[in-house]
């Protein structure tokens, strides 16, 4: 009975893992999103008046590597209605392009190297995601593996 009790709690805790990342200081949800000034990789999306996740993350994290493609699926699903999404990362140049080859995103990448942007929003675990209506408001922030379907269609509109 000790061991399936000590398995259970493992298991709960592993389970869990993945939510137990995304923590900021402090809720933006409800203020306006100051607008992104980070390099992007590839393009510079247009991202003015539109729905937007901004997710921080980072190479060597292996829980904002298994949200990867989620977004990618969720960003695929809804662009054709506007959905932009943005990855922060304050890792160099040639650390994202490498990664990139093998796990790519199909969203935007970003770089914040001094961390200038992503120090406004006081993340202190990743990944960590921001939920941003078309107005600019953040309406829900969290970890990008809990962004689900009415979550996204919920900015849409």
């Amino acid at each position: 009975m000790h061991k399936l009790k000590s398995t259970l709690l493992i298991a709960l805790a592993l389970a869990s893992t993945h939510v137990a990342f995304a923590r900021a200081e402090r809720s933006m949800a409800g203020e306006t999103l100051p607008a992104p000034t980070v390099e992007f990789l590839t393009t510079t999306p247009n991202f003015s008046g539109k729905p937007l996740i901004i997710e921080f993350w980072a190479t060597w994290c292996p829980p904002c590597r298994k949200s990867i493609p989620h977004l990618n699926e969720l960003y695929n699903k809804y662009k054709d209605q506007g959905l932009v999404i943005i990855g922060i990362t304050k890792e160099k140049k040639k650390v994202v392009s490498d990664f990139l080859t093998g796990i790519p995103m199909d969203y935007f990448p970003a770089l914040d190297p001094e961390g200038k942007y992503s120090g406004q929003f006081k993340v202190t675990g990743i990944p960590h995601a921001l939920l941003v209506d078309k107005a600019g408001k953040v309406v829900w922030e969290g970890h990008p593996m809990q962004l689900n379907a009415k979550l996204i269609e919920s900015v849409l509109k």
